[in-house]
């Protein structure tokens, strides 16, 4: 009866946690299949009208009456003056011969956009990353100083999903633009993958930074079922096809293969971060450790301690600041797929 009741208990946890991932894997799939491009939307916020709207909210509720009479009649002026030098600027260029150099006046401003990247195992979000980072490229000018900013916010996961994301970000510097990272909280492993492809990386003082290391683990239920007399076989043909195995019996060699590719991977992730940053001394960096922003800046891991907040705030004085954001619309099913997805991961992540 023990056994039986064992044998019970296991098989409910396994049918239960089989179940999760199929309907996990069923609704991925069922996502995947979707037209994105019909069913997203791509929205442009302009961060500068907000953040004039933050101000002048603050205003109304903290300026008396007459303060705020003086500070509308100032904004007014301001307003006219720069109306008044724009025009003269306007009829100073056009008596300007057309083949004579124009002067920095002449310049259009600048632009400054802003992408948000929230990473899961997985890296889901490089599907929206992809098209938000096409869309840029379509209207941003390298050669008037256009930049992008991408907000990252990430703990790592899958080497191939951080690889496209990262494959991504290249993209930007490719088209010759700057590209800044912003770290407010974690870009770890696979995250600061991502990170290393900017020209500049700015982080919170208690940002986590680091991890440059390959981590691998697998549960194996062999003496489980042996001891139940439960038998478990597995045909494969090469090799190597199968070295590890989460049922069956793992040997020494398929160890000591599985141990050798984590260690290429490992190496491939050096010389990915090498590529982008040669300052770094990978012998003290690459050891898998993580550091905060303050230490991380010492290892020159990043390049400045610095929010994202406070880096917008300094910009928008000399650019225009545009959030770019795609999203998908999806229905009651999808969205219970992505939170159960969501749990499980975050759930697995904890326990590394």
């Amino acid at each position: 009866m023990e056994f039986l009741y064992d044998y019970g208990l296991f098989f409910a946890k396994t049918f239960t946690l089989v179940a999760a991932i199929v309907t996990v894997i069923g609704l991925s799939l069922s996502m995947a299949m979707r037209n994105t491009d019909e069913k997203g939307e791509l929205k442009i916020t302009n961060l500068g009208d907000r953040f004039k709207h933050y101000r002048h909210t603050l205003e109304q509720f903290i300026l008396n009456e007459s303060e705020l009479k003086e500070k509308h009649k100032e904004e007014k002026q301001l307003a006219k003056d720069k109306a008044k030098e724009e025009k003269q600027r306007v009829k100073q260029k056009s008596k300007k011969a057309a083949d004579e150099p124009t002067d920095d006046t002449d310049k259009p401003r600048r632009r400054l956009f802003v992408l948000n990247f929230h990473g899961d195992i997985r890296a889901s979000n490089v599907e929206s990353l992809r098209i938000e980072i096409t869309a840029i490229l379509t209207t941003a000018k390298p050669e008037q100083g256009d930049e992008v900013l991408v907000r990252l916010e990430s703990p790592g996961g899958l080497v191939h999903s951080y690889g496209l994301a990262a494959s991504q970000l290249q993209r930007i510097r490719d088209k010759g633009l700057q590209l800044t990272v912003a770290v407010d909280k974690v870009a770890a492993s696979g995250g600061y993958m991502m990170a290393c492809v900017a020209h500049k990386i700015i982080a919170a003082p208690f940002a986590v930074v680091g991890s440059i290391g390959v981590l691998a683990q697998i549960p194996n239920f062999n003496r489980f079922l042996k001891k139940h007399d439960v038998d478990f076989e597995q045909m494969t043909a090469g090799e190597y096809k199968r070295t590890m195995s989460m049922f069956g019996e793992n040997t020494p060699e398929g160890r000591e293969k599985f141990k050798v590719e984590l260690e290429e991977t490992h190496e491939l992730f050096k010389q990915h971060i090498q590529q982008f940053r040669p300052q770094l001394d990978m012998e003290k960096v690459a050891t898998g450790e993580h550091w905060y922003g303050v230490q991380a800046q010492e290892h020159q891991l990043i390049d400045e301690l610095l929010t994202s907040d406070d880096y917008l705030l300094q910009a928008v004085e000399a650019a225009d600041l545009y959030e770019v954001t795609y999203e998908e619309q999806r229905n009651m099913l999808e969205k219970m797929g992505i939170q159960l997805r969501t749990s499980v991961e975050n759930w697995l992540t904890a326990r590394e």
